[in-house]
């Protein structure tokens, strides 16, 4: 029995968030954070926006619970999950895998993309040049490495015995990669719509598929119903810019 459906969650708002926005709305070369990539956590409303998904998933909108849990290792989405499995008062257990952590930026980790400009202006024109896709800035990842690592968590996923969908909590570029790789689409398909789409804070896209098929079909992109519905603030940040956290 091979995994027919697939609930992509980005993480709440975190304070990262908010502080890459406001730097590069500022004009500011680098972002005030305090901690390292994998350790920022929730913001205030990060934390209203999980309590709201730990609503819907208890409640009936759902049509079925998760089989499995997936989380990134990184603290927001650990956060997002927990605090939405406390408001659903669930004691389910989630895995954590470090393949679904966050796209890593390397030299570029803390810059906004005017830092990146004015700092490492070979690498801002070596990154026009190559494009987003095949772009890895040093000690940084491309999204096609970030692409092995969900090819090899879809692998395990297909030697498990989920019968239920199954929900991943991670990053926006993590939800763009899943989609790419599900759907079958080209670079410049996946950039078009990079480019014309945000993966909100804590919204879930959908994805199923028939037993035993190859690809996927996108039902629900980003969806953010569940935080209107109990007054959680929708936010939407930039995204994988190659210079800012996430």
């Amino acid at each position: 029995m091979t995994t027919t459906e697939l609930w992509l969650v980005r993480h709440g708002e975190s304070t990262a968030n908010v502080l890459a926005t406001n730097a590069q709305r500022d004009g500011l070369d680098v972002i005030p954070v305090q901690h390292r990539d994998a350790d920022v956590p929730l913001s205030d409303d990060g934390v209203r926006q999980a309590e709201a998904l730990g609503a819907w998933l208890t409640g009936d909108s759902t049509g079925s619970a998760p089989s499995t849990i997936w989380s990134s290792p990184y603290l927001r989405a650990r956060q997002t999950l927990t605090v939405a499995l406390a408001a659903g008062n669930s004691e389910r257990p989630f895995f954590v895998d470090e393949r679904l952590r966050d796209r890593e930026l390397g030299i570029l980790d803390t810059l906004t993309s005017i830092g990146v400009d004015r700092r490492f202006p070979d690498e801002a024109a070596r990154r026009r040049w190559l494009g987003k896709f095949y772009y890895r800035p040093p000690g940084g990842e491309a999204w096609t490495d970030v692409a092995l690592r969900i090819r090899s968590f879809l692998r395990d996923l297909e030697s498990t015995d989920a019968s239920g969908p199954v929900l991943v909590t991670a990053h926006d570029a993590i939800v763009l990669v899943f989609l790419y790789i599900c759907l079958g689409w080209s670079e410049k398909e996946l950039l078009d719509f990079a480019a014309a789409h945000t993966v909100s804070n804590a919204s879930i896209t959908r994805l199923t598929r028939r037993d035993g098929e190859q690809f996927w079909t996108l039902d629900t992109f980003a969806s953010d119903d569940h935080l209107e519905a109990l007054g959680a603030p929708v936010t939407e940040h930039a995204g994988d810019t190659d210079a800012q956290p996430r």
